[in-house]
């Protein structure tokens, strides 16, 4: 997690669509400060886990998504 006092800013994944909040969050702003990218369930966004990767994995992660059947 980043080593700031400064809150996280959460962005919602692309993907996320209007059902009813099952959603994906990410924080981007932190990958230059930290290297890091946390991402959340924003279901549980009031203190839930964030599975933190690095910018590698992430980009990895995001690769994957764009090319699965969705």
């Amino acid at each position: 997690m980043p080593t700031t006092t400064e809150p996280i800013h959460w962005v919602k994944s692309s993907y996320s669509v209007d059902n009813g909040g099952a959603c994906v969050e990410w924080a981007p702003a932190n990958a230059p400060m930290t290297g890091m990218v946390p991402i959340r369930d924003s279901k549980r966004s009031d203190g839930g886990p964030v599975l933190t990767v690095s910018v590698s994995a992430f980009a990895g992660l995001v690769a994957l998504a764009r090319s699965a059947d969705l």
